[in-house]
């Protein structure tokens, strides 16, 4: 087991009205119940009406009241000039929009976790409109999405020393109502965060046996990626459990992206690597020995296949939170504990 104490510090500099202190202890989300309410938000790509109506009644169907932030259903250009043309990205949104309904969830006492709608692309644009200060301010409460959202994990764990949820989202694959996942987001949502832990979530193989225990820190590998050398890169990774997934990425991309963490130092004392799905990421022996080259050799345990990112099944995982990989038992296991 490679171990060394978890980096939960947070560095100067970006963004409107910064607020960067240092944190001894990482604040786990308050737990749902059933009346609260919730609030949906688009941070990213421009969300089809019938995805959303689908997702917001999988999330009434847990006993919660949502809500729709105001511009969710909002498209425009990525130059922000009007509607996107048929079949091109687009946002939900203008930056400026997005942001604000983002900070207006988040800043709401009323409101017990903001929802992101979809992922796409256009959450690392809204970093430089937040005001940290404010939101620091604010009571802390669930942030919940994956894929693209990961860029607002790691920026609102680094920044307000807050856990967060990565999971399948209601105008994405939560709409579907697919009954394992819906019953994992409800799990880590509803469920405690002291107290007995949840079943451990099952990999397929491991790639370097082993033992770990830290945080959870990771998400999609691209936008993890995309944040090394800005103002909201993610802490190094030393004493963490690294959880990485990605979509649509050849294995020479991943490689490629891979070998910038580890230039980087980002890598460095890993206690350990949870491997997601690799959805569409080219054949998968040749994957798995790209993981296994980069990964292997920084000498801690490694656990592919577990069913978390953008697959059928999509787990949802509590980033910052204490948990225990056993990549001989094939498991990734939520820990009790941690601030509240």
């Amino acid at each position: 087991m490679n171990s060394g104490g978890a980096r939960t510090g947070v560095r100067d500099g970006g963004g409107a009205g910064t607020a960067r202190p240092e944190r001894s202890t990482v604040r786990r989300y308050p737990r749902l119940h059933a009346g609260d309410q919730v609030v949906i938000v688009a941070p990213s790509g421009p969300v089809e009406r019938s995805r959303l109506d689908a997702g917001r009644a999988v999330l009434e169907g847990l006993g919660l009241r949502v809500r729709i932030a105001p511009h969710v259903l909002d498209r425009v250009g990525l130059a922000e000039r009007g509607a996107p043309p048929a079949g091109w990205q687009g946002l939900a949104g203008t930056d400026a929009d997005r942001a604000a309904d983002l900070m207006e969830a988040w800043c709401d006492p009323g409101v017990r976790a903001v929802v992101c709608a979809r992922g796409g692309y256009g959450a690392t644009r809204l970093l430089e409109h937040l005001d940290w200060t404010a939101l620091a301010a604010a009571r802390p409460k669930a942030l919940h999405g994956s894929s693209d959202i990961t860029a607002l994990h790691l920026a609102f764990g680094a920044r307000l020393g807050v856990t967060t949820s990565f999971g399948p989202m209601p105008a994405g694959f939560l709409g579907t109502g697919h009954a394992p996942s819906v019953a994992s987001f409800r799990d880590a949502l509803f469920g405690p965060a002291s107290g007995p832990a949840r079943p451990p979530l099952r990999g397929a193989r491991a790639l370097v046996p082993g033992r770990a225990e830290g945080p959870l820190t990771g998400g999609t590998l691209a936008l993890i990626t995309a944040l090394l050398g800005t103002p909201d890169a993610p802490p190094p990774a030393a004493g963490r459990i690294v959880f990485l997934e990605d979509v649509t990425e050849t294995p020479y991309r991943i490689d490629r992206m891979l070998v910038q963490l580890h230039r980087s130092g980002w890598l460095a004392g890993a206690a350990g690597f949870a491997l997601g799905d690799f959805t569409d990421c080219g054949d998968p022996a040749e994957l798995d020995a790209v993981l296994a080259a980069r990964l292997g050799p920084l000498g801690a345990p490694v656990l592919a296949g577990l069913p978390a990112g953008h697959g059928t099944c999509q787990t949802t995982l509590e980033l910052g939170a204490p948990a225990l990989l056993d990549a001989g038992a094939l498991t990734l296991q939520a820990l009790p504990g941690g601030a509240r």
